[in-house]
């Protein structure tokens, strides 16, 4: 990749700017990464288990997220471009593998190719894109904190047990720092992302692909689950209610925020600044999902087992966690958040403990009930009382997490 040619290389503005089918390809790797997270903490259901699936879903979210706006600004169309994505797609499958054992043996493996990943892209980019300023500075901005970030994972995965817990949470938290930072550096200042030329309909697409994504994950871990038991009986009532769990989640995101997504980074005063917010507000919505997708596994596992705290609260707080993302991204799009996912979240949280002595499958009842009223909510409401986007000024929402 030359710089002689990085006018070639930046997405045409005035083309249709639909996502393409290698960053489709992107996303089947993801598929996988997610199931191996939520069949890990399937496995290892307590709070240090919880904080690690965090800690790794933080890393899988950069990768794609960076990728992401990186093939908003360059042409992924582009063979050259398709040689930096290619290979950050194996290493995405490579760090999915090395997941369920990464606070283990495989750490440095996790750990390694997440910076080469990151610091590899931000070097291409930076060095494709020097006679674009304007593109190649905040590139190197990225490149110089993803640097910073990658000498905490290394140095993580250079440790055992609590030491390589500590450092990468503050690697993960490094990375979300760094942008809401703006990439700032002494000198070159921040990386000016509300000044950044976006497209709307590319960021809104590549977030939704990415919920598909989260939601397939889970239809995947719930059949394969249903398929190794057959057509029992409780089982098949166990799956049904798994994939009306799944549908519903769909449902409640897509009606009505995530289809006006497009209007909505349209409509705000800042574009790049609303679109980096909602990436937050999805990663919520995706570590909702994952938890949902352990809870379904616990459904058709142990259908009328007897329930404890533990499997209680994964049911249902998945569910209320990708509730709680769902209303930040109300809030963004609509500057106001729906009552019913207020009210349902807090049921689900209020719930869990109270619920615990009933079987898994009837705790995925309520869960279903509670997920349908609001979903029959979003339907009445938009019928009666639609709604525009109006995103809030950026002094407001984006400053708050």
């Amino acid at each position: 990749m030359t710089a002689g040619n990085t006018s070639d290389l930046l997405r045409d503005r005035a083309e249709p700017q639909r996502a393409t089918y290698v960053e489709l390809f992107f996303d089947v790797i993801l598929v996988f990464a997610l199931t191996r997270l939520s069949h890990t903490l399937f496995t290892d259901l307590t709070w240090l288990g919880a904080l690690h699936t965090v800690i790794l879903l933080a890393a899988f979210w950069w990768v794609w997220v960076f990728t992401t706006w990186t093939t908003d600004r360059l042409d992924p169309a582009q063979p050259a471009i398709q040689v930096v994505i290619i290979p950050i797609m194996l290493g995405t499958l490579i760090m999915a593998g090395a997941a369920p054992t990464a606070f283990g043996g495989d750490g440095m493996i996790f750990a390694a190719t997440y910076v080469i990943i990151q610091v590899g892209r931000a070097l291409i980019v930076t060095s494709a894109m020097r006679r674009r300023p304007e593109v190649a500075i905040g590139s190197l901005q990225q490149l110089i904190w993803n640097c910073f970030a990658g000498v905490l994972w290394i140095a993580g995965a250079l440790t055992e047990g609590t030491s390589r817990v500590v450092i990468w949470l503050l690697a993960a938290v490094l990375g979300y720092t760094m942008s809401r930072l703006d990439f700032r550096l002494p000198k070159l200042g921040p990386a000016r992302i509300t000044t950044q030329a976006i497209s709307a309909e590319h960021l809104a697409e590549r977030y939704q692909q990415i919920m598909i994504v989260a939601f397939g994950e889970t239809i995947l871990a719930a059949g394969g689950q249903f398929a190794a038991f057959g057509f029992e009986r409780d089982r098949l009532i166990a799956f049904v209610l798994a994939f009306a769990i799944t549908t519903l989640l769909w449902r409640i995101y897509f009606y009505r925020a995530g289809l006006l997504l497009p209007a909505a980074i349209a409509a705000s005063a800042a574009p790049a600044v609303f679109s980096r917010s909602a990436s937050y507000a999805h990663l919520i919505m995706a570590g909702g999902i994952v938890l949902s997708s352990v809870g379904d596994e616990i459904v058709i596992n142990h259908p009328f087992a007897e329930a404890n705290l533990v499997w209680s609260a994964v049911i249902l707080c998945g569910p209320a966690i990708y509730l709680a993302g769902r209303a930040r991204l109300d809030y963004l799009s609509f500057s106001k958040v729906a009552v019913s996912r207020v009210i349902g979240l807090l049921l689900l949280v209020v719930l869990s403990p109270v619920v615990a002595f009933l079987s898994p499958i009837l705790i995925a009842v309520v869960a279903v009930v509670i997920l349908t009223a609001i979903a029959a909510s979003d339907t009445i409401s938009w019928r009666f009382r639609p709604s525009t986007p109006k995103p809030p000024p950026p002094g407001g929402a984006y400053r708050r997490p």
